[in-house]
């Protein structure tokens, strides 16, 4: 694993609160909510606080891989991943925000759980500030000279977790 990319990739979700998780649901369709990030670690784990009765629980029993997007203002990041679930009071109440009382009854609430998404694979744009400006030089010149465009690794980078990746047939 690139440890640049994924300290900019840690850096780039340091600047969220909220996320777009997506699962699967049972008739195959995709399902999309936005979520308020609870915690993110500096491998790239993050942490969200729900409800056991809540249907995503569900669809994450028979389909636990998820994505999870954000987008900023002119960040962007896709982050796929397998959800667990933990009902660890102790990291509930470590985690805990005054806001989630407006959807939960507290951190000792029995049906208040903690969703934990480990990523296997992360990929991040970023087109802001001078980043921006990079990025339009390196299409710009891409475009006139017909080759792919050069974008470093604080614009453009993917993050494989290969002690993560899922393990298939």
């Amino acid at each position: 694993m690139d440890e640049t990319r994924l300290e900019r990739l840690v850096e780039l979700i340091g600047e969220f609160n909220n996320a777009m998780l997506v699962t699967r649901s049972n008739d195959g369709e995709l399902r999309s909510r936005p979520m308020a990030i609870a915690d993110a670690t500096d491998t790239a784990r993050l942490w969200f606080i729900t409800s056991n009765k809540s249907g995503k629980l569900e669809e994450l029993t028979d389909y636990p891989q998820v994505n999870i997007a954000m987008q900023g203002d002119r960040h962007y990041l896709s982050i796929s991943g397998t959800a667990r679930v933990s009902k660890n009071r102790e990291r509930i109440k470590e985690l805990w925000n005054p806001i989630n009382n407006i959807w939960f009854e507290g951190p000792d609430d029995p049906t208040t759980i903690l969703l934990e998404i480990v990523p296997t694979t992360a990929e991040y744009w970023d087109n802001s500030g001078a980043e921006g400006l990079k990025f339009l030089f390196e299409s710009a010149k891409a475009l006139l000279s017909g080759d792919d465009p050069d974008y470093d690794e604080s614009q453009h980078g993917k993050v494989e977790f290969p002690d993560r990746q899922i393990q298939t047939g």
